[in-house]
């Protein structure tokens, strides 16, 4: 039933303009649209890579991170070094198991890598490299 639908990312945001200045110029993706009129401040439409985000100001804001999204990257150091350039701040890297090992923000283990920030609006976001292949992981993009 799902297996062509497109797939987006819903984020809720507290500033537009900031938003979409983080996604566009620091995180390198494109607006695709944004509301008109009344809406103008209320949803907007953006790429990063292959993947679609929605900004979207709630009714309501969460106390707390319910989900977050993951980009999923080749090179997990040059990534972070890329952004934190364009100023994103990492936070501190937790052991993702006994044979993890940490390095600066990048939590390292035998089948990844991750670290984690917080977009413009306070949302937690991660970028994550692949060790081994997932069985349902297609061919990756670029960092």
């Amino acid at each position: 039933m799902l297996s062509r639908a497109r797939f987006a990312t819903s984020i809720p945001i507290r500033n537009m303009d900031r938003a979409i200045n983080f996604y566009t110029r620091t995180l390198g993706g494109s607006l695709n649209m944004r509301g008109q009129g009344e809406m103008r401040n209320y949803w907007a439409s953006v790429n990063v890579g292959k993947e679609e985000f929605w900004l979207v100001e709630p009714e309501k804001r969460e106390k707390r991170d319910l989900a977050y999204s993951t980009f999923i990257v080749k090179d997990i150091k040059k990534t972070v070094v890329r952004l934190k350039r364009k100023g994103v701040k990492f936070l501190r890297a937790e052991k993702m198991g006994p044979n993890s090992r940490i390095d600066g923000p990048i939590s390292y283990a035998p089948y990844g890598a991750s670290a984690f920030f917080r977009d413009s609006e306070g949302n937690l976001m991660a970028i994550w490299e692949n060790k081994i292949p997932f069985p349902f992981s297609r061919k990756l993009g670029g960092t």
